[in-house]
């Protein structure tokens, strides 16, 4: 089986993001798959979400410039099937030292080739920063797939068509011709509002069938799960939350059509 490589991303904060991101892997790594989870965020939440250490080094820093291969950043998480290459503070500086060198946005496809060539992972999820930068713009030469989180509020909607100019964009000037957007999941629904509700409807009409069908809830346990390093279905499997992103994990496979 191909490894399916999929960019999480949104350039705006708060959006649920790294939740998405983190959930997503454990959820694919107890349906059976073989994960990797990057962290190229410098804040590192993916990685401290995990239950992993910011450690020096041990980030994608030095592979990115060209600096021995990422394969040997993948490190052991605590759960079967879920590997990871961690974040830490230096990622900071490498949009400034990438910007210096040639084919600055194909870094990370480079750097990647060697990982899906292993036949290690059947999935590589990549958790981006919440911006346009360099390691995102890098992270998505990199990918077949770019997965948006929406939150469920009006200006959600401003962020999702750029996203999707960016990624015609990238096809068209040849970055990445394959890149393709796999769907737009909407997060922190709040079931007591109006809004919300509205929202979910109005972006289904923009998007239509690209808007996965499982709505992620706004809950207290999603929200304490990342400070004791567990994603939900370790921290509270019989949650409305883990459900979701168990429910958010098949509807993904079906699309990837593993």
């Amino acid at each position: 089986m191909p490894t399916s490589v999929i960019a999480v991303a949104n350039q705006k904060g708060g959006v649920g993001k790294t939740t998405t991101a983190v959930n997503l892997a454990a959820c694919l790594a107890v349906a059976g798959r073989r994960v990797l989870l990057i962290d190229i965020d410098p804040q590192a939440n993916a990685t401290s979400g995990l239950g992993l250490e910011k450690s020096p080094g041990a980030s994608a820093y030095r592979s990115l410039l060209g600096d021995g291969p990422l394969l040997d950043k993948v490190r052991p998480t605590a759960f079967e099937r879920l590997e990871m290459i961690p974040s830490e503070l230096d990622l900071c500086g490498v949009e400034v030292e990438l910007a210096r060198t040639e084919n600055h946005l194909q870094r990370f496809s480079q750097a990647l080739a060697p990982v899906r060539e292993a036949g290690r992972f059947d999935v590589i999820l990549i958790d981006c920063p919440p911006s346009l930068g360099i390691l995102t713009l890098n992270s998505f030469a990199a990918a077949e797939w770019l997965l948006v989180p929406l939150q469920c509020e009006y200006y959600s909607l401003e962020g999702i068509s750029m996203l999707h100019r960016l990624v015609n964009q990238l096809r068209q000037t040849g970055a990445n011709p394959r890149l393709a957007l796999l769907g737009v999941v909407m997060t922190m629904y709040d079931g007591r509002t109006r809004l919300a509700q509205q929202v979910v409807d109005e972006v289904r009409r923009h998007f239509g069938e690209l808007v996965f069908e499982t709505v992620i809830p706004r809950t207290t346990r999603l929200a304490e799960a990342p400070s004791h390093g567990q994603p939900i279905i370790a921290y509270d499997k019989y949650s409305a939350g883990a459900a979701a992103y168990e429910v958010l994990t098949q509807e993904l496979l079906l699309r990837l059509k593993v």
